[in-house]
C-alpha cells in the first residue's frame, strides 16, 4: 500500500489506545441503564441528577479550587526554581539544590504523602498549625509536588531563549524587573501557561497524597470517585467525568489559541520593527535593538 508506514500505524494505534476509554465513558454517559455495562437507550437523566447530588459535586468544586490554587502557586515557585538553576551559573549547593527540586519527579507519592503527614502533624504539635488538615494542607502538598514539574518545563524553554534580546534592554536603560516582566515572561509564556495546565491536571487527578494530607470535610473527586468505585461504578461518575473532559478541552484549547494569536502577534511586531530599522539605516548590530522595540 503506498504511503503506508509503519510509524503511521503506531500513531493511530496509540491515539486509539489512548482516547478510545474516553470515547466509551462518554457515550455510556448517556446511557439510561443504572448498570454502566447495559446499555438501556440513550438519556441525559444522569447529569440532571448530579445536580441532586450534593457530595459528589462538593468535591468536584472542591477539587477545582484546589487545583486552581496549585497551578498558580506551582508556576510561582517553579519559575523562581528554574531561573535560579539556568541564570545563576555558580553558587554552593547548585546540585543539591537542583536535586531537590526534581526529587518529587522520581519519589514515590506514598513516601511523599506520608513525610508530608508526619510535617503536618509535627507542625501542628509545635506551632499550633495546621489545626486540622483540610483544604490548606491538600494545596500545601500538591503545590510541593507539581512546583517540580514547572521547573523542569520553564528550565527547557530558559535554556532556549536568546539572551542577546534581553541584553539589548538592558543597554537601552531596561532595568531587570521590567526585562523581565515585559521581554522574559512573554518569551517563556507558551512554558508556563503549559506548566500551569500541568499542574491542575496533576492536582484534579491526584489520589494518593490527598489521601494523606486530607481531613474531615476536603474530599476530592479522586477520593469520593474511588470510594464509589469500590460498591461499584455509578452512572454519575461517567457523567460528571464526561463533563470535566468537556471542560478541559475547551479550556486547553483557548489557551492555544491566544498563545498561538499572541506569538504570531509578537512575531509580527519584531518583524515590523527590523524592517523599520533596516529602512532607517540600523547597521546589523543594532537589529537586536529593533528585536526588543519589537517584543515590548
Amino acid at each position: 500500500m503506498r504511503g503506508f508506514r509503519f510509524s503511521n500505524l503506531m500513531l493511530v494505534l496509540g491515539l486509539i489506545f489512548i482516547y478510545a476509554p474516553m470515547v466509551i465513558l462518554v457515550i455510556y454517559s448517556f446511557n439510561a441503564s443504572k448498570l454502566v455495562t447495559v446499555w438501556g437507550g440513550w438519556s441525559v437523566k444522569w447529569y440532571v441528577g448530579l445536580l441532586d447530588n450534593t457530595q459528589l459535586m462538593s468535591a468536584v468544586m472542591r477539587s477545582l479550587e484546589i487545583a486552581l490554587y496549585t497551578s498558580i502557586a506551582a508556576v510561582a515557585l517553579g519559575t523562581m526554581a528554574a531561573f535560579v538553576l539556568t541564570r545563576i551559573t555558580r553558587f554552593k549547593g547548585k546540585t543539591f539544590f537542583g536535586g531537590l527540586v526534581t526529587a518529587p519527579l522520581v519519589m514515590p507519592e506514598v513516601i511523599t504523602g506520608l513525610s508530608l503527614l508526619l510535617l503536618f502533624v509535627a507542625m501542628a504539635q509545635l506551632l499550633g498549625w495546621p489545626e486540622e488538615r483540610g483544604i490548606v494542607t491538600i494545596w500545601i502538598a500538591h503545590t510541593t509536588f507539581c512546583a517540580a514539574y514547572v521547573a523542569v518545563v520553564v528550565s527547557a524553554r530558559l535554556r532556549e531563549l536568546d539572551m542577546s534580546i534581553e541584553e539589548a534592554a538592558m543597554d537601552l536603560g531596561a532595568r531587570p524587573w521590567k526585562v523581565f516582566f515585559l521581554i522574559t515572561i512573554p518569551m517563556i509564556a507558551p512554558s508556563l501557561a503549559a506548566g500551569a495546565m500541568m499542574s491542575f491536571a496533576l492536582s484534579l487527578d491526584d489520589l494518593v497524597l490527598a489521601s494523606f494530607v486530607s481531613g474531615p470535610g476536603s474530599t476530592t473527586l479522586p477520593m469520593e470517585v474511588f470510594s464509589a468505585v469500590r460498591l461499584g461504578v455509578k452512572p454519575e461518575i461517567n457523567a460528571i467525568a464526561s463533563l470535566i473532559l468537556l471542560a478541559v478541552s475547551i479550556a486547553t484549547f483557548l489557551v492555544w489559541f491566544f498563545s498561538r494569536r499572541a506569538e504570531n502577534n509578537r512575531k509580527r511586531a519584531i518583524q515590523q520593527a527590523i524592517e523599520e530599522a533596516a529602512a532607517d539605516g540600523w547597521k546589523q548590530p543594532d537589529l537586536r535593538r529593533a528585536k526588543v522595540v519589537g517584543s515590548v
